[in-house]
């Protein structure tokens, strides 16, 4: 039997603030699998977001042990944190799409800015993730000429440029109507299934969770509860 592959895994990992003066969640102990899709919930202010920074390796883990698709996250330094996130991909509650440029000319940026040969695999590979988000012909539009879930696809489709292990999505939704909303979940979960890629997935709206039930962990009074089943 296969032993399963964990892309995610802490280990009595203490969460700190942003300049690391307190600790936020306290002997935080997780791990998601290859392909997994789970929810990170919790009130504002409960440390889902230092909880997801640490994992991309915007706060440091000071204490305890974690690794992210393979990268020891204590050992992480200058030269291999741009490694670790070119291995995942993160989405986040705003678009941040370079406005003067079509939406092939942002996806290209980042495929320039991660060393990738620009040649026709570039063009192969944009092409590739837009039709991934169901948005094969809009290369040559601007970012304001798109709607707010069009918007958030091309975003999507700029973190699966390298070929992530792990998506990161900070409140992908947050900026979305209910309906939008859940073209965006139901994406990212048939992403989930059909690359066989992890998902963790930070959202306040428990109306997702109802319609998209997954696995949860929730943050609490200092600590993450793993609550492994859709259970509100």
């Amino acid at each position: 039997m296969q032993a399963t592959e964990m892309v995610l895994e802490l280990h009595d990992a203490q969460i700190y603030n942003a300049d690391s003066s307190s600790i936020i969640l306290q002997n935080v102990t997780c791990s998601i699998s290859k392909g997994e899709f789970v929810y990170l919930i919790g009130k504002t202010g409960s440390g889902k977001s230092s909880l997801l920074k640490t994992l991309y390796a915007a706060y440091p883990l000071k204490a305890g042990r974690g690794q992210v698709v393979g990268m020891d996250l204590t050992t992480l330094n200058r030269k291999s944190i741009p490694k670790l996130r070119r291995l995942i991909g993160i989405v986040f509650q705003d678009f941040n799409l370079l406005s003067d440029r079509n939406v092939y000319q942002n996806l290209r940026f980042v495929l320039e800015a991660t060393d990738w040969p620009m040649d026709e695999k570039a063009d192969a590979r944009i092409a590739e993730v837009l039709q991934a988000v169901g948005l094969r012909d809009i290369g040559s539009r601007l970012p304001h000429q798109l709607s707010g879930g069009e918007q958030q696809r091309v975003v999507i489709a700029r973190a699966l440029l390298n070929n992530p292990r792990l998506l990161i999505a900070d409140e992908p939704t947050g900026n979305l109507d209910p309906e939008t909303s859940d073209d965006i979940l139901a994406l990212l979960r048939d992403i989930s299934a059909r690359l066989d890629m992890a998902v963790l997935l930070a959202t306040h709206d428990y109306r997702i969770l109802e319609n998209f039930p997954a696995r949860i962990m929730r943050c609490s009074n200092g600590h993450l509860y793993d609550e492994q089943t859709h259970i509100l």
